[in-house]
């Protein structure tokens, strides 16, 4: 017989007990990469992405330990003062654990490791919250999607959803059309759930993943050094905390 589809009861005690031995198994896991690495960086994301944070994995998997997870764990087991630090120096670094931040442990140099990711950018379709970084407005005509090469307009089918999502569209000879132009955003304001839909039907892509490096810990003299002028815009950060939980949980490996 087929399994119920009835919900199951779920023991509150064992989902304690796996979060617990997870966070755990985290902590254990950043330190031992503290002995095994050179070098540790804390890194912050723009516009998070968790295919694009695997895309860096990837490229990296050789030569690095990347950490994405919970920032107080992180924290904890690097430790939070001189008395608790797991090495010498940890404590300061831990100091930039704060918000959508991992770890990065690697024996690569310095200069490496900032000049790769100084290039590395990955533009993508914005989400609820984010900033709008231009403004942009459809003009009269057909409805087209700018993704397309060339730009090709959007089948009748699609008109519902187009309306549903604020355009006043009249079909012209079976293909969406506006009779004056729209505006779909207003650079600098943030973007509503029907904003960021249109803009992603029509292929307008209107943030960039990136990392940014905040700190570097050298495990041999246990100095850290701050990075300066590398951080994220007040509208990444913006646009990071209202669209936070939907990418970014525990992406330890």
């Amino acid at each position: 017989m087929p399994k119920s589809r009835r919900s199951k009861v779920v023991s509150l005690t064992k989902v304690e007990k796996k979060t617990r031995e997870h966070k755990t198994a985290l902590l254990t896991e950043v330190q031992e990469n503290s002995e095994k690495w050179k070098y540790c960086w804390v890194f912050e994301v723009g516009a998070m992405r968790n295919t694009h944070l695997k895309t860096v994995r990837n490229l990296w998997r050789d030569s690095t330990r990347i950490f994405f997870g919970k920032a107080a764990v992180m924290a904890k087991a690097l430790g939070t003062t001189p008395e608790e630090e797991h090495r010498p120096g940890l404590h300061a670094l831990s100091q930039h654990i704060k918000g959508q931040v991992g770890l990065l442990f690697t024996d690569s140099e310095p200069q490496e490791v900032i000049d790769w990711f100084d290039d590395f950018r990955q533009p993508d379709f914005a989400r609820a919250g984010n900033i709008a970084s231009r403004t942009i407005i459809l003009p009269e005509g057909p409805v087209m999607r700018t993704h397309s090469d060339p730009p090709e307009p959007f089948p009748h089918n699609e008109d519902p959803q187009l309306r549903k999502l604020g355009l006043s569209t009249t079909m012209k000879r079976g293909v969406p059309t506006l009779e004056t132009p729209h505006k779909i955003c207003e650079k600098g304001k943030a973007l509503t759930s029907e904003q960021a839909q249109l803009l992603k039907l029509i292929g307008e892509k209107m943030v960039v993943f990136r990392v940014t490096l905040k700190a570097r810990w050298d495990s041999s003299t246990g100095v850290v050094v701050e990075m300066e002028g590398s951080g994220l815009s007040a509208e990444e950060q913006v646009g990071n905390l209202r669209e936070a939980g939907e990418d970014g949980g525990d992406m330890s490996e």
